[in-house]
């Protein structure tokens, strides 16, 4: 599974990183999240499922292919 955030639509809410901390790191300056890495640890597949759900402005792709 593949995870992606779109910087265009990120608000900087946190949600995603307080959900799944070890998969979403947040910018210093403005906390706007992106992956640690774009392919998902196993396990974390609910979590970040979760975090894409949580999203307010709905910027998490999740997926095989993940755009």
């Amino acid at each position: 599974m593949k995870v992606r955030v779109d910087q265009g639509r990120c608000q900087g809410h946190t949600l995603c990183a307080m959900v799944a901390p070890q998969v979403f790191e947040l910018d210093d300056v403005d906390g706007h999240a992106s992956p640690v890495d774009e392919n998902v640890p196993a396990g974390r597949e609910a979590e970040v499922r979760e975090a894409a759900r949580s999203c307010p402005e709905r910027a998490i792709s999740v997926g095989k292919d993940a755009p």
